[in-house]
């Protein structure tokens, strides 16, 4: 599934005019997709220097911070939405990143590689990583922190009282309702608090 697809698909979860954070917002190709598509505003959050000059250079406001330093600098239900589009699994506080996340915007959209993909599956039964195109790097130098699963996803949302408007899984652009955690590379999540 490629970027553009992914952007697709999550840009219709978010309501039109929608002020927006965009939490390692790379650069700015959604948020400025947003803005361009479904009349949004709002900040992408990078820590990458060349990421926020690329921000910059689309007219994306945007924000240099480190997330693992946490969402101090924003008030409670600050923004219509926050995104935190392939971000979760490269944090090291990311339970605390999912809460926060739901507490500065009325409505979370979480979307992460799914781990448990079947042919994610397959290549650990055959004794390797999966190398696939949504986790396209080698067991040794992938950026991300940990792996999960849409499965994962649900509990961990569940343990920290968070409230599922909607989940489902996303492959080749389609999103997938039946089986999610084996049928989907991508896995999405709509939360907000209880």
């Amino acid at each position: 599934m490629s970027d553009a697809q992914i952007q697709h698909a999550i840009a219709e979860l978010v309501p039109r005019g929608s002020r927006v954070l965009d939490l390692g917002c790379g650069d700015g190709a959604m948020l400025a997709h947003l803005q361009a598509t479904r009349g949004c505003s709002g900040y992408g959050v990078e820590i990458d220097d060349a990421n926020v000059m690329a921000c910059v250079k689309r007219g994306v406001n945007v924000i240099q911070l480190n997330l693992d330093q946490g969402l101090a600098m924003f008030d409670d239900a600050s923004f219509d939405v926050v995104l935190q589009i392939d971000t979760l699994q490269h944090l090291r506080n990311a339970e605390v990143m999912l809460r926060e996340t739901v507490r500065v915007g009325r409505v979370g959209i979480v979307a992460f590689p799914n781990f448990a993909h079947w042919p994610n599956r397959l290549s650990v039964l055959m004794g390797r990583m999966p190398v696939t195109k949504r986790l396209p790097y080698q067991w040794y130098d992938t950026p991300n922190i940990r792996v999960g699963t849409h499965a994962d996803l649900g509990n961990l949302s569940r343990n920290n009282g968070l409230q599922v408007l909607d989940s489902f899984g996303l492959q080749d652009g389609e999103p997938v309702r039946f089986l999610p955690n084996w049928f989907a590379g991508t896995s999405v999540y709509k939360l907000a608090r209880r």
